[in-house]
């Protein structure tokens, strides 16, 4: 630790005494300095020791050494050293009240003590601190490095908590906790998840104290190697960071960025041959994608899966060369499978698109889905297949990216297949193209209606809603048959084409189920732009 008032005084060399002050002999000395001036408090920066011979103080009034003590106390001096026997044969009585009055600490100094081997025996101190803390920062890197050989990142982040005397927790790209230490601290670590994700968003390298309250100081560091923040390590502690703690930290971030760039080297690795495995399952080649995927993932080609094609959110026109939300979306399923002790097979298609194979019904789309679902505003917009097996995997990519189309077209963040084989097939068709072309279809009927000459929009409607049957459609409308069939044949002539061909027929009513019924006032719609 460094020089306190208290290890001067007890330095047998010195031979100081105690004058006043005598409960605040525990402050750390930053520096000894000697000055004469009557206010040294400008050319001074806060933690010295000030000596002084008393040349020009007016040490015996009490008013001046009242207004002098205070000043010193206020500008963070951590005591008076006052020599004896050289202007005074003794520390003047105004001058020790004031110091009591102000419990500032007062040493005598005797004349054959030198103010030099004051200076000295701080100086020597300070440097004997820094050294031990040098040291113990580098027994604490020593250490740092056989943990991260032997445990890896979860052994550095334990062996950093035990060091700085607190606790440190490990976020990774996507910001999950990782790793904590003690176990407790994982809770701590989970509530700090806003602050992690807005330093991931600055360029790395880059430090913040997000907390400092209480007994708990917070410190983040990210880490990565590049400017792309790759994880944060959170270290937590009752106090600021000393010298040798600092070290500590700084040998952690070093080693937790060398293992993060490393198994990303690795996962890169990975990501080629799940590409080329991805490829031999559309291919049709399901047994050599059994072979290059091995114990990798074996077990996802032996169960059911899901294949996941997902693009990033936005206008067909956005920009495809910032793909930073599938980024994410990659290192979140990663993490979630890491979590979940799943498989999964991420593979990122021209930049602008990610095909991720994963189990069905496991931890990984439960919880990713139910995120994407929640989300404000999804980054990504995302097309799911039914469960499938190898020999499937080409239908199952037909699939998403049909659920993919919809999901586009629907502005939602998320699709699945089975949707699409149920409900209606009209929402898929609910698209400026196909209002266009009903609303053009039927223009004739609306502007004929709009005359008062007949309501053929409505019959034509209720004719087709009964099959053609001409008794119940007349009764759904409340007129005669023959006066149906009328509207039936001018409806033809209208649009020139004959009611007996079934493609008229499907054409027709999906135009009138995708058009807005007749509104009372029988205007004509207005046309598409």
């Amino acid at each position: 630790m460094p020089p306190t008032l208290a290890s001067l005084v007890q330095h047998s060399a010195l031979r100081l005494t105690v004058r006043a002050g005598q409960g605040r002999l525990a402050t750390p000395v930053r520096w000894a300095h000697v000055s004469e001036l009557a206010d040294p408090v400008p050319y001074l920066e806060g933690g010295e020791l000030l000596l002084v011979t008393a040349a020009t103080l007016e040490a015996r009034d009490p008013g001046a050494m009242r207004r002098y003590v205070r000043r010193l106390a206020d500008a963070g001096v951590v005591g008076l050293g006052f020599a004896i026997g050289v202007h005074y044969d003794d520390i003047p009585d105004a001058l020790v009240t004031a110091a009591t009055e102000a419990d500032f600490p007062l040493l005598a100094v005797p004349r054959r003590t030198p103010f030099l081997a004051i200076s000295k025996a701080v100086s020597a101190a300070i440097a004997a601190d820094q050294y031990r803390a040098v040291t113990a920062g580098f027994e604490a890197q020593r250490e740092l490095t056989r943990a991260a050989l032997a445990g890896g990142p979860a052994a550095v982040v334990a062996r950093l908590a035990a060091h700085v005397d607190g606790w440190a927790a490990v976020y990774d790209g996507s910001g999950a906790v990782t790793a904590a230490a003690p176990e407790w601290a994982a809770r701590r670590a989970a509530r700090l998840t806003a602050e992690v994700k807005r330093l991931r968003e600055r360029p790395a390298p880059m430090s913040a104290v997000v907390a400092e309250t209480g007994d708990d100081r917070v410190e983040l560091q990210s880490l990565g190697s590049g400017r792309q923040v790759r994880g944060v390590l959170a270290v937590g502690t009752a106090a600021p960071l000393g010298t040798a703690e600092r070290y500590a930290v700084h040998s952690a971030v070093a080693l937790l960025t060398l293992t993060g760039e490393r198994s990303r080297s690795l996962h890169d690795a990975e990501r080629r041959l799940g590409a080329a495995v991805l490829g031999m399952l559309l291919s049709g080649e399901p047994d050599h994608a059994r072979t290059a995927a091995g114990d990798l993932w074996g077990s996802l080609l032996d169960a059911p899966f899901r294949l996941l094609i997902a693009e990033a959110a936005g206008p067909a026109g956005a920009d495809p060369t910032a793909p930073r939300p599938l980024r994410e979306l990659a290192d979140a399923l990663e993490a979630a499978a890491d979590r979940a002790g799943e498989p999964l097979l991420t593979v990122a298609e021209g930049g602008d698109r990610l095909v991720v194979l994963a189990v069905d019904g496991g931890a990984v789309l439960t919880e990713r889905l139910a995120a994407v679902r929640g989300a404000d505003e999804p980054g990504t917009v995302l097309g799911l297949s039914a469960p499938a097996g190898p020999s499937g995997a080409a239908g199952a990519y037909q699939q998403a990216e049909q659920a993919l189309s919809v999901a586009r077209r629907r502005g939602t963040a998320l699709v699945e297949h089975q949707e699409l084989a149920t409900g209606s097939i009209l929402p898929l068709l609910a698209d400026d193209a196909v209002r266009a072309f009903a609303q053009g279809m039927l223009r004739d009927l609306y502007e004929h209606d709009a005359t008062g000459r007949g309501d053929l929009v409505a019959s034509l409607r209720a004719w087709l809603s009964r099959h053609g049957q001409w008794d119940a459609a007349a009764a759904d409308l409340g007129v005669h048959r023959h006066t149906l069939r009328y509207r039936m044949r001018r409806v033809e002539e209208i649009l020139g084409r004959s009611l007996d061909d079934p493609d008229v027929r499907m054409e027709l009513w999906l135009a009138l189920k995708t058009t807005p019924a007749p509104a009372p006032s029988r205007r004509v719609p207005p046309a598409n732009p």
